[in-house]
């Protein structure tokens, strides 16, 4: 998984970056608020472990801010507030869980993994909405102002991701994990192929939302949605 580490404090974050990079995933540190806020609007994440406490912007606020947009990116709590009060604080202003100093890496990524699996399955039940794009879970079909046309299943994940990420960079590599889920020859044109037949969709209804950034990935601008 991508994920986004938001810790202020070096020994602590070294501690979790290290940990989770050996286990298999990738991970970028933040050590502020403001830097975290960035960083989730430069680039998107399956899930975010998020300081409450951080030098600028606290943790609520930065989870408070994210939600405001839009952005449904799961998020771990990891504090040393650690109360029944601090945690229900915490769920109640939008964290999907809450860990307490100290804590155990490997209990940690498990945490992870749960709510970034919890996360992909609301999409997947969640109908989707970026201006006047819409996207219906119930029978796979994208609708735009009065035009709509049915997907399939592929498509539909690949546009689910892309309007979850609307306005950020989606690289081949996070389709990869995130919309096929297993590893294949980087060769292949799987990607560029369903990515073609998807956008062909799109402009047959009128909307032409998704840009390629050459050697990158693509964007979904949500402008091109209003």
């Amino acid at each position: 998984m991508r994920l986004l580490v938001v810790e202020d404090d070096p020994i602590i974050a070294d501690h979790i970056v290290s940990g989770l990079i050996d286990i298999g995933h990738s991970a970028t540190l933040a050590r502020t608020g403001s830097e975290a806020i960035r960083a989730m609007a430069d680039q998107a994440h399956d899930a975010m472990i998020l300081d409450r406490m951080l030098p600028d912007i606290d943790g609520m606020s930065v989870i408070s801010h994210m939600r405001s947009r839009g952005d449904s990116t799961p998020v771990l709590m990891l504090s040393a507030l650690g109360s029944v009060k601090n945690r229900i604080e915490g769920l109640q202003g939008g964290a999907d869980d809450y860990l307490a100093k100290p804590f155990d890496v490997d209990e940690l990524a498990a945490r992870l993994i749960a709510i970034a699996r919890r996360g992909a399955a609301r999409t997947e039940q969640t109908s989707l909405e970026v201006g006047r794009l819409q996207l219906h879970p119930s029978s796979h079909s994208v609708a735009y102002r009065e035009a709509s046309a049915a997907l399939n299943r592929k498509q539909y994940s690949l546009l689910a991701y892309f309007m979850c990420n609307a306005d950020r960079l989606v690289t081949r590599a996070m389709l990869i994990e995130n919309v096929w889920s297993y590893s294949f020859s980087p060769s292949t044109n799987i990607i560029e192929s369903n990515m073609s037949r998807l956008r062909t969709a799109l402009q047959e209804i009128g909307c032409d939302p998704i840009e390629t950034q050459r050697g990158a990935g693509y964007i979904l601008r949500a402008e091109r949605c209003a």
